[in-house]
């Protein structure tokens, strides 16, 4: 059986997305984000996007840099930094347009996208804010004896998803060898393309004979391509292969408060005419710095 080589750049990933898609980015929190690959769409000129995120970085960048229209998230965060603070600034200022839903009800929205369902009932959310926040939600009522309400909550369907793996091989199998899965494999199948990175691309035998069979997380029938980026989750973190890159992280919150600080950060990491190997260079001279 012939296998489909499914490999390609991050420039060539972008250059499938457009401006108004609905984007699924992988992740959660500063943890395991595909972040060269969201670092290759600021590059680009793409915008007026709708971003399905358990949001961390990825969220503030593509925040702080106006390209998000519509977010939808239970939260954006850097973890050992709580809020994330492009998100905060673009909420103050009105800069995007927010669905915010409890954790549990945005897992069940991507599981009614991966199913091809209009939504799926779910308690969360019943006797919380978030139906008065979401005017848009309803409730559906049990069909059986016990007739109790639920939240439906509406699929989550995307035009593409985003997400970063440890492993991967070419045809698209996908492999996470840290502690958890960050429901990457439901925002593959939610979308109706999925473009994988990964820290190593690997033959296919080398993913079942070097971890156990449930982190053969992703399938290739969801995958539409496959990017090799060592270090592509920088700055959040992608273990066991390395941690957070804390000190950057907390250069990157600082930055965010102060607009010539951004700007430098940006011309200095972030140049619109840069690559991912430019962003490694800069990145290890800034550490070599701080020394």
């Amino acid at each position: 059986m012939t296998v489909t080589d499914k490999t390609m750049t991050a420039d060539e990933v972008v250059s499938r997305l457009s401006s108004g898609m609905a984007i699924g980015i992988g992740g959660w929190g500063s943890r395991r984000k595909p972040m060269a690959l969201v670092r290759a769409l600021l590059r680009s000129r793409i915008t007026d996007l709708t971003v399905v995120s358990y949001g961390g970085p990825d969220v503030g960048l593509l925040a702080a840099a106006g390209r998000i229209r519509k977010l939808v998230a239970p939260f954006a965060t850097l973890d050992s930094i709580p809020l994330e603070p492009h998100f905060r600034a673009a909420r103050q200022r009105g800069g995007l347009e927010l669905t915010e839903v409890d954790e549990a009800m945005f897992m069940w929205g991507l599981h009614a996208a991966a199913n091809r369902l209009p939504f799926l009932p779910v308690r969360a959310g019943i006797g919380s804010d978030v139906m008065r926040v979401n005017p848009g939600l309803r409730t559906v009522r049990s069909p059986y004896a016990d007739g109790e309400e639920f939240v439906a909550m509406p699929a989550l369907r995307m035009d593409a998803a985003l997400v970063h793996l440890n492993r991967a091989d070419r045809s698209g199998n996908g492999q996470y060898l840290g502690p958890d899965p960050y429901f990457d494999d439901l925002f593959c199948e939610a979308a109706d393309t999925a473009y994988v990175s990964c820290e190593r691309l690997v033959e296919t035998a080398e993913l079942a004979a070097r971890a156990a069979p449930q982190t053969l997380l992703v399938k290739r029938h969801s995958v539409t391509g496959v990017v090799e980026t060592p270090h592509g989750a920088h700055f959040t973190s992608c273990v066991p292969d390395y941690p957070r890159d804390e000190a950057f992280q907390k250069a990157y919150a600082t930055a965010a408060a102060d607009p010539a600080a951004w700007a430098a950060f940006t011309a200095r990491f972030l140049p619109a005419d840069g690559s991912e190997k430019s962003y490694r260079s800069a990145v290890r001279t800034w550490h070599e710095e701080q020394k």
